[in-house]
């Protein structure tokens, strides 16, 4: 039988030489801020079920979502808020067929990363 000379192989190549790209990137981002807004979501509902159930228990809710967490929370969920909204915009491009060319695809993921950070500025401050 013959020798075979076996070659060393990395198990993953595609993670020494794949770098990350934009559209890759807001597709993350996209799956993160959905689950995202559960979480404020659910803080925001908790805080109206205190308000319906006793003061008592209406102080303990606001306390915290009034607290620099309560703040930090909400902040976020208003970036995944504008985000998601800016990224349901791109998939309704590319449903219709454009924007599918990689210059595109990566210039309307940096609009929906830039234009989600300065919407949220803009909302923070106007709030």
């Amino acid at each position: 039988m013959a020798d075979v000379k076996k070659v060393e192989r990395p198990l993953s190549p595609h993670l020494q030489i794949y770098r990350w790209q934009i559209p890759m990137l807001t597709s993350i981002l996209t799956r993160i801020t959905g689950n995202g807004l559960i979480v404020g979501a659910l803080l925001v509902v908790w805080w109206l079920l205190a308000a319906a159930t006793s003061p008592e228990y209406f102080a303990i809710a606001d306390g915290v979502l009034r607290s620099w967490f309560g703040d930090l929370v909400l902040a976020l969920s208003m970036w995944a808020l504008w985000y998601h909204y800016l990224a349901g915009i791109r998939h309704f491009i590319y449903d219709a067929g454009k924007g599918m060319d990689i210059p595109t695809a990566e210039k309307l993921g940096l609009a929906c990363i830039i234009g989600s950070v300065v919407l949220t500025v803009l909302t923070l401050i106007i709030i």
